[in-house]
């Protein structure tokens, strides 16, 4: 039978056979169209990233177009049969060393569920494209560089159940549109620089298992929806600035296992059924807030408790006894409360602790516990690592059995009451690194088992009743580092195998108390060792020329002994030197010359010896305040302001010298009294071509029209005879006084210059006078006039007249007086920046604008002076170098010039003055603007500067090393705000501090970028 078509079937037929076509065409277009849209997004990707060395080329050689994209290292397609048709469903490349940024054509891959790029190296800013991602479920870029704000648009990626971003650089407030993430669990915000409140509907999150945000600068108070989420488990907030009560909805969530809002400002106190409502909890971090109250009993019902610390908080009262029922626990800290006060069972908690055997940490450090130390102690668990009952008023005897805690790592017992002997058998501890027994009452011998601590690399047993010599198994301890016997009843002689240790670095005590014998030529293996300490003891014998081997020495003091025989040339290697005490001996022979040019060297003390012969005039020997030489009889010579005799070679001179000698006085009277006029009649010259209008009456007016005319009496009659009480301030070559002069009452500054100081003095007048003579400006001191004359008593005397500065000196305002200037408002962040743009465009102009470039070369808070309207003016001038034209540096070296802390480093190499010499010091000057310290402080030992903290502050942890004060204001500013300004600013002092001149920002764009800085900061304020 044949098969005939029924044409009127057939037109149906190809219908349908044209509309199935047509979707298979469409199909196949659709599945071409996004293997080139993937394919395009990760090519862009690729030419968007790179990595460090070769590594990328391992790490993306199959990224070509030979190989599909879904065999690509690091990419994962679903799982469809035709190739052609597969999407990108994973991006996952952590811990590749990628470098680069984020291309936003990633947001083009529509099918992407995770997208992987931790622990790389990737900058820039998040793309907001990836809010396109509707599929996405995690997005884990957590350390990088990324910067910028957290797209808000990330709330379109609904599917979102992981969110890391956590250990970025990111800024800006957390965006309320990410609390929509319904589907969420796991959100890590923590170490960026994120500010602002956390958003208020953060209990949206009903999926949320962990929550974190520490280490931001998040503010405000934190939100009571945080106890909405029932399911969360892991909570950290800490270190942010968060205040208020810590809301009592978190203590319901029974889920909780993890929770650290640790170094905040929290307040509030412990809900007393803090054990029954978190039963869940295995770690409790709140320390460093403002919680107050007393420990909850409670607290012990916490059977899974492993971390519990509550250091520097307001606890108070006892310590739950019954803590032996929380068996799981490690850590266990208390430090900085105010427990234990007048409780004499205070300690019995410890007793309960032995029943913690997995104890690791046990620390009590500076409360009030006054009872005695139990026997219990020695119960501890035997995995303790660290125990700390440091300052505290514990008494009673250092049980043997304390030496059962073979693990200790750290035993502190200093700042308490502790009687008797150490443990004989304290050598048992061989793992101890910090033995620190320091200020209490421990008496008999120090054990000659402590040799055995062969790990230990901290001995502190300073300020006790020690008795005995200095056991030589110390020696065995071969990489200790810091030795402090100071101030025991120790006698015999220092061993050589303990004085001989190499490792030690950091400090070397013995101070005040009753050794002999002479000092061991194995000081010299010493060579990385900052200070030694061999004060009031009775060592006798030569100082060993082996001393000079301690290259890195700092701090030498040796005052109080009986030492003999010469200064050792040897001495002169110690180029490190600061400090140097060596009074109350008997040293006899000249004073070394090579003294006075130890660059670094700002203290020496050789009085109460038997030294002879001519004191050296340069370097420290020039300065009053830093050299004290009495008591030696038979030195002559010196600066005048020693008023020693003159030496005899001096001395012998017949008439005919003497004649020549008055002729030489007659001629360098002559030349100084014509520099002088000259000085005066530039000034006079300068002042009258002037245009800048001088307001009225005023000194300068008054002096214009007969600036010769100041007389000696009238500034007597000015300043209450030169009264005690009238005196504003004091250097090296003079003192300040402040006076009113004549009948218009116009308030002066007279700067007497001291000549005692002979050419010192002298060098610093003419500088003053040639310096001041070439600049006017108003960030600058205004010289008024001068007056040289004789005294009431006939001897010469000269002065320099400024302009009285009101609000005196930064020095006093930084540093201030308490008991001086209790009514004085402390300095706002507005007033700093002001400060710190005047000094800056008051040096630009030195640097730059000036006839010739004039380098200050003693910029310090002390030579800034402040107006009635807190303008700040550049002052003392006395060691200031005018540089030829043109010339970025003096040609002469002239060693450290300036003062201890703000002079550069090249100073103290030899180098020339600079005005980046200047540009360090400004650097200086502006981080203890800021930071309150003073680059002297003591804090500021051991290579550790004002710089290197700033430095390690920078830019996340500013806010700890502010000046408290800024912190405290009534009126402080938003901390987003403050944060900024405050980065910016000690962004620049670190690059004005660089110990390479060349690499020192310019001043004239200091004073650019702090102006910006100051603009920014006020414009924020509208």
């Amino acid at each position: 039978m044949d098969f005939v078509l029924d044409p009127a079937k057939l037109v149906p037929l190809a219908i349908i056979l044209f509309h199935h076509l047509n979707s298979l065409v469409q199909y196949e277009a659709a599945s071409t169209w996004g293997y080139n849209t993937d394919h395009h997004a990760l090519m862009e990707f690729k030419n968007g990233v790179a990595s460090t060395g070769d590594h990328l080329a391992t790490v993306l050689s199959s990224w070509n177009d030979k190989i599909h994209f879904c065999d690509w290292q690091g990419i994962t397609c679903n799982q469809n049969s035709r190739r052609h048709q597969q999407r990108v469903t994973a991006l996952s490349l952590p811990s590749q060393r990628l470098t680069g940024s984020l291309s936003p054509y990633l947001g083009n891959l529509s099918y992407l569920q995770e997208l992987n790029l931790g622990n790389n190296f990737l900058q820039g800013e998040i793309p907001q494209e990836l809010g396109k991602l509707s599929l996405l479920r995690i997005l884990n870029v957590t350390d990088n560089h990324f910067g910028g704000q957290i797209p808000s648009n990330i709330s379109n990626c609904k599917a979102l159940t992981h969110l890391d971003l956590g250990n970025n650089e990111l800024q800006g407030e957390i965006p309320m549109e990410i609390t929509k993430l319904s589907k969420l669990k796991t959100l890590h915000l923590l170490v960026n620089n994120l500010t602002g409140p956390i958003p208020q509907s953060i209990g949206n999150l009903s999926s949320l298992t962990t929550l974190t945000m520490g280490r931001n600068t998040l503010s405000g108070s934190l939100p009571a929806g945080i106890g909405m989420i029932p399911q969360l488990q892991f909570l950290q907030i800490a270190e942010n600035q968060l205040h208020g009560v810590i809301p009592p909805s978190i203590y319901n969530l029974s889920s909780l296992t993890f929770i650290a809002l640790a170094t905040n400002k929290l307040q509030g106190s412990l809900p007393p059924d803090i054990g029954q409502l978190l039963p869940n909890l295995s770690t409790l971090y709140l320390g460093d807030n403002q919680i107050t109250g007393s420990i909850p009993a409670s607290i012990t019902n916490l059977s899974s408790l492993a971390n519990l610390d509550l250091a520097y908080n307001n606890f108070t009262g006892p310590v739950p006894t019954d803590l032996g029922r929380l068996s799981n626990l490690v850590w266990f800290n208390l430090e900085g409360n105010q427990l234990g006060f007048r409780d004499k069972y205070g300690l019995d908690f410890i007793t309960s602790l032995s029943n913690c055997t997995s104890l690791e940490t046990l620390d009590i450090y500076n409360n009030n516990f006054e009872s005695q130390l139990p026997i219990s102690v020695a119960n501890l668990s035997t995995r303790l690592s660290m125990l700390i009952l440091a300052g505290n008023k514990i008494h009673g005897h250092i049980h043997e059995g304390i030496t059962n805690l073979v693990s200790l790592t750290v035993l502190r017992l200093e700042n308490n009451d502790l009687q008797g002997p150490l443990p004989i058998t304290i050598g048992r501890l061989e793992n101890l690194q910090l033995l620190s027994a320091s200020s209490n009452k421990l008496s008999g011998q120090i054990p000659s088992s402590i040799g055995n601590l062969t790990q230990l690399i901290d001995l502190r047993l300073a300020d006790n009743l020690l008795q005995g010599g200095i056991p030589s198994t110390l020696g065995n301890c071969k990489i200790l580092q810091l030795f402090d016997l100071s101030e025991n009843m120790l006698n015999g002689t220092i061993p050589p195998q303990v004085i001989g240790i190499p490792s030690l670095e950091i400090f070397f005590g013995v101070s005040g108390n009753s050794i002999t014998g002479s000092l061991p030529a194995e000081v010299g293996k010493l060579q990385h060792l900052r200070e030694i300490d061999l004060s009031e003891n009775r060592i006798s014998g030569e100082i060993p020329g082996a001393l000079g081997d301690c290259q890195s020495l700092e701090y030498l003091h040796m005052q109080g002994n009986i030492f003999q025989g010469v200064i050792p040339i040897s001495l002169n290697n110690l180029k490190a030197i600061q400090y140097l005490d060596l009074s109350r001996n008997k040293l006899s022979g000249r004073i070394p010359e090579y003294l006075g040019k130890l660059h670094f060297l700002a203290y020496l003390n050789l009085s109460s010896n038997n030294l002879e012969g001519l004191v050296p005039q340069s370097g420290v020997f020039e300065i009053a305040s830093a050299i004290s030489i009495q008591g030696n009889t038979n030195l002559c010579g010196g600066a005048g302001f020693l008023r020693l005799p003159a030496c005899p070679n001096e001395i012998s001179i017949n008439k005919r010298s003497k004649r020549s000698k008055w002729v030489i006085v007659l001629v360098v009277c002559v030349s100084s009294g014509v520099t002088l006029l000259s000085c005066l009649g530039v000034i006079f010259y300068c002042r009258k071509r002037s245009t800048e209008r001088l307001p009225s009456p005023t000194v300068a007016s008054l002096l214009v029209e007969s600036y010769m005319t100041i007389s000696y009496k009238e500034l007597f009659d000015a300043t209450d005879g030169f009264s005690v009480a009238n005196i504003v301030g004091e250097g090296s070559y003079g003192t300040v006084y402040k006076g009113i002069l004549g009948n218009r009452g116009t308030m002066i500054a007279v700067k007497v210059l001291n000549l005692q100081q002979q050419q010192g003095a002298a060098i610093s007048f003419l500088r003053e006078c040639e310096a001041l003579r070439h600049i006017r400006h108003r960030n600058l001191i205004k010289i008024l006039t001068t007056c040289s004359s004789i005294d009431l008593n006939g001897q010469e005397f000269q002065a320099l007249i400024y302009e009285f500065m009101s609000n005196g000196s930064l020095e006093e305002w930084l540093h201030p007086d308490i008991t001086r200037l209790q009514d004085r408002k402390v300095l706002q962040i507005i007033d700093r920046l002001n400060i710190s743009i005047d000094v800056a465009t008051a040096l630009d102009y030195l640097h730059h604008q000036c006839q010739a470039p004039i380098v200050h070369c003693d910029l310090k808070p002390s030579n800034i002076l402040l107006d009635d309207d807190m303008t700040a003016h550049v002052s003392d001038f006395g060691l200031a170098k005018i540089l030829l034209s043109n010339v970025q540096e003096a040609t002469e070296t002239i060693g450290v010039k300036g003062s201890i802390g703000y002079v550069p480093p090249e100073y103290g190499m030899g180098s020339g003055v600079s005005i980046k010499g200047d540009v360090y010091s400004y650097g200086i000057l502006l981080l203890e603007i800021f930071t309150g310290k003073r680059p002297t402080d003591n804090m500021f030992t051991g290579g550790f500067t004002l710089h290197s903290m700033a430095e390690k502050a920078y830019p996340d942890q500013l806010l700890e090393i502010i000046d408290p004060q800024l912190l405290t204001q009534g009126e402080k500013p938003s901390n987003s705000r403050m944060q900024e300004c405050l980065a910016s600013v000690i962004g620049i002092s670190l690059s004005c501090t660089k110990e390479s001149p060349g690499e020192r920002m310019e001043i004239k764009y200091v004073a650019r970028n702090m102006q910006a800085i100051r603009e920014g900061f006020l414009k924020g304020m509208d």
